[in-house]
């Protein structure tokens, strides 16, 4: 299994599809920004043949050279995204789902009506540009998976119900049901209105947050993809704690000023200690002292209707490989499990209709052994699906293959409770 995001090259293109005049290019090699452009022949050429199959029916989405894979993707007619990768083991599915969380991104910033009916292409790039930093945040080399699996990354807080219930009374003291708490991008409580939100700015609005430079309070206004594309919505946020933000979804109220130090003392300062006690769970996601076995390298688990997932490289940190390098294999894994053996997510846009009726005769479980054929080298990966529940687990060498299946249902059941 090759590694997606080992050291290579990803060309991101954003162009006017009717005129082919370029919007921006975004660039990242090993997971950080790059600022190595592409030569306009090569946009040219490849946003030519593109169009050159679009007038004769034919629809391009993708191509593979030796050692590069190339995307294209068309939203409303308007707007053409390419993406380059020459990363190792990059796969279609991971590029696809890429191009779709950009547009996303497009559209929170901008708003749908100045992408899908351009009229200005200089006053369109310079609105763009506010849409960079989250953007690159997709190319890096990310902590969250949000952008590929397409679920909101999320936390176990170790006191939730306490969290909830604040939660639940600061949002009707502060007049709007749509409220979330988020540590380092990734959500830890939410009213149910914020769970209710469409994809993708379920994803993206945690994302966007924990992609800004720290701030005590903003007042961000942002587009919904899904749920109010053409107007516009306020975001606020307020910093709790360092890496810990309290977001509001709101219409013109209330007023950043409404939210004064009176109601957050009210609402947060009693529960000074279970927010600390959110800190660290950004990169952990699972409470301090949560059982797992201790082969286990790294786990994500979805939950494919409620669209969350829980995902860490926290556990045994002392032991090979290191926290980047057991987030490639997962990612990986992830991306082949998923265009492989196990049915597309519900709701889907590839889900095909047959595929959906031959549900019960694909995979419920299935492992890969990457590395050396060598005793006691290389990694285990195990994927087990369960009703709605999707368990990837990385495991160490030591595992026994003939266990794998057993470890993967035994964690999937304790973690259930939690997601």
């Amino acid at each position: 299994m090759g590694e997606e995001g080992t050291e290579g090259t990803v060309h991101l293109l954003c162009l006017a599809a009717s005129s082919g005049v370029p919007l921006f290019c975004r660039s990242s090699r090993g997971g950080a920004p790059a600022r190595q452009q592409l030569p306009f022949s090569v946009i040219g050429s490849l946003n030519g043949v593109h169009m050159f199959g679009q007038n004769l029916e034919v629809q391009l989405s993708s191509a593979r050279t030796e050692d590069t894979t190339v995307v294209w993707k068309s939203f409303h007619d308007s707007i053409t995204l390419i993406v380059l990768s020459s990363e190792e083991g990059t796969s279609e599915l991971r590029l696809e789902r890429l191009l779709q969380m950009v547009f996303g991104a497009m559209v929170l910033l901008v708003g749908l009506e100045e992408l899908s009916n351009i009229r200005n292409v200089e006053r369109l790039k310079k609105e763009l540009r506010a849409s960079y930093r989250l953007i690159d945040s997709f190319l890096g080399d990310s902590e969250l998976i949000g952008d590929l699996t397409q679920c909101v990354d999320c936390v176990v807080p170790p006191e939730g119900s306490l969290l909830q219930e604040a939660l639940s009374g600061f949002a009707e003291a502060a007049g709007t049901a749509f409220v979330s708490l988020v540590v380092s991008g990734r959500v830890v409580a939410a009213t149910e209105s914020w769970w209710r939100l469409g994809m993708p700015e379920a994803v993206l609005l945690p994302w966007l947050v924990g992609s800004l430079p720290p701030q005590a309070a903003r007042d961000y206004p942002v587009y919904l993809p899904h749920g109010s594309p053409a107007v516009p919505h306020r975001l606020l946020t307020l910093t709790l704690l360092p890496d810990l933000e309290l977001c509001l979804l709101c219409g013109p109220r209330p007023h950043l000023s409404q939210l004064d130090a009176q109601l957050l003392e009210r609402w947060w300062q009693p529960l000074l200690e279970p927010l600390r006690g959110c800190l660290p769970l950004g990169p952990r996601a699972l409470p301090a002292g949560f059982p797992l076995h201790t082969d286990i390298l790294g786990l994500l688990l979805l939950h494919l209707e409620l669209k969350r997932c829980l995902f860490t490289v926290e556990p045994s940190r002392d032991k090979e490989p290191s926290p980047e390098h057991r987030r490639r294999l997962l990612r990986s894994f992830y991306t082949l499990v998923t265009a492989t053996h196990f049915p597309p997510e519900p709701g889907q846009p590839d889900e095909k209709a047959e595929e959906a009726v031959h549900r019960a005769q694909v995979a419920r479980a299935c492992y890969l052994v990457s590395g050396t054929e060598e005793p006691g080298t290389g990694w285990r990966l195990v994927a087990l699906q369960l009703g709605p529940r999707r368990l990837l687990l990385l495991l160490s060498a030591q595992s026994p293959t003939y266990g794998l299946r057993g470890l993967a249902t035994h964690t999937l059941h304790a973690l259930t409770p939690l997601l």
